[in-house]
């Protein structure tokens, strides 16, 4: 059964290393900004992969990768990693962190269009059923969050909702890119090739909007740095190999929506660490998103 679904449970598997990440990011975040976290986490992934392929593959750096390979790996992680998270914590500071997750349940639906224009894939009526339950249940349970947010002014909100929306389109792309780039490559070298261009990517960016300083505070940030090393290790180490891992076994749409379950099982934990109230409403679509998830599994 396990092995039937190798790509499903992959997916699932990243999705709890995100939860871990997303809680141990949003410390980091809290104290050195966004920017800070988002370059040294990549670079950290890069260091903790690099030592993982030099033990499993005999090669730290991904040496033997083809033309190919380098070419679609590298635009999805210029799509995916720079662009698309960039325009992800833009809309964090224009409409919240929770209006920003309501917008990317919208990533598996662009992932499946691009799957199936793209790469031809199909869907079971079972998948699209499965898919369907899934998401309903991460839009229920958001929904209510979103309605508690003290609204912003019109524009300002629009402005936001639309880099979110770029952001939900970066993560889709780079996904369905990266099957088209990896093939039958290793899943945890294709993750380092994508790393190593984000990273450059990053600076790029980073030295373009002048934010250089945040990143100088946040190597002398001690308690930041644990937070971000534990983040990068269950994040863009293991999430993202993982989630390369999750669409050579199973369609892109499949994985995306899977992997989309992080606000879901991120409720628990906030509850047991951080005493956080939960209404039925959150509840009632954790057991939806859960049922659209088995599903996905039959």
């Amino acid at each position: 059964m396990l092995i039937e679904h190798s790509g499903e449970a992959a997916a699932l598997f990243t999705a709890f290393s995100w939860t871990i990440t997303a809680m141990a990011f949003e410390a980091a975040t809290k104290k050195v900004g966004s920017f800070a976290v988002n370059l040294i986490r990549i670079g950290l992934a890069i260091g903790f992969l690099a030592i993982f392929c030099f033990f499993e593959r005999g090669m730290a750096l991904p040496v033997d990768a083809s033309a190919h390979n380098w070419l679609w790996l590298s635009v999805s992680g210029i799509i995916g990693l720079t662009l698309g998270d960039y325009f992800l914590f833009k809309a964090y500071a224009m409409i919240t962190s929770r209006k920003s997750q309501l917008v990317m349940t919208l990533v598996p639906v662009i992932t499946v269009i691009l799957g199936w224009t793209l790469m031809d894939e199909k869907l079971t009526g079972m998948n699209i059923l499965g898919i369907s339950v899934t998401i309903t249940g991460i839009f229920v349970t958001l929904i209510k969050r979103y309605q508690n947010e003290i609204e912003s002014d019109r524009k300002y909100r629009i402005k936001g909702l639309i880099y979110a929306f770029l952001g939900a389109v970066g993560q889709a792309v780079g996904l369905v890119i990266s099957k088209i780039g990896m093939g039958n490559y290793n899943a945890f070298a294709s993750s380092e090739i994508r790393l190593i261009v984000g990273l450059f990517g990053y600076i790029i960016l980073i030295t373009i909007i002048k934010r250089w300083s945040s990143i100088t505070t946040a190597l002398n940030n001690k308690s930041a740095l644990i937070s971000i090393s534990i983040g990068s290790f269950f994040g863009p180490f293991l999430g993202i190999s993982f989630s390369l891992i999750a669409i050579q076994n199973t369609s892109t749409g499949i994985a995306s929506t899977i992997m989309s379950i992080v606000p879901i099982l991120i409720i628990i934990p906030s509850v047991l660490l951080y005493k956080q109230k939960i209404s039925w409403r959150e509840i009632l679509g954790s057991f939806i998103s859960v049922g659209g998830v088995a599903i996905l599994f039959l």
